[in-house]
């Protein structure tokens, strides 16, 4: 079974490289990687001092993507002993 369409998703990931391994094994295509991270970015999570890595990809026939997100702790997030 093959995807055949997919409207704007973004997945949370805890390991970017195993999401982006899997989703090619559904036949998606890894179309670039990045971090993202400032002031734009903190406003659109909501969280302050935000960095999250990123991967896109792109389904065979081009037209969906898939943003798969790999975050970084903020400095408004708690500790994971808290």
């Amino acid at each position: 079974m093959a995807l055949q369409r997919m409207d704007n998703v973004a997945i949370v990931v805890d390991d970017l490289d195993a999401a982006v391994a899997f989703f090619a094994e559904l036949g998606m295509e890894l179309e670039g990687t990045g971090q993202v991270e400032g002031t734009w970015a903190d406003r659109a999570v909501g969280l302050d001092g935000i960095r999250s890595d990123i991967a896109t990809m792109r389904t065979p026939d081009g037209h969906s993507k898939l943003e798969l997100t790999r975050y970084h702790r903020s400095a408004d997030a708690p500790s994971p002993s808290a």
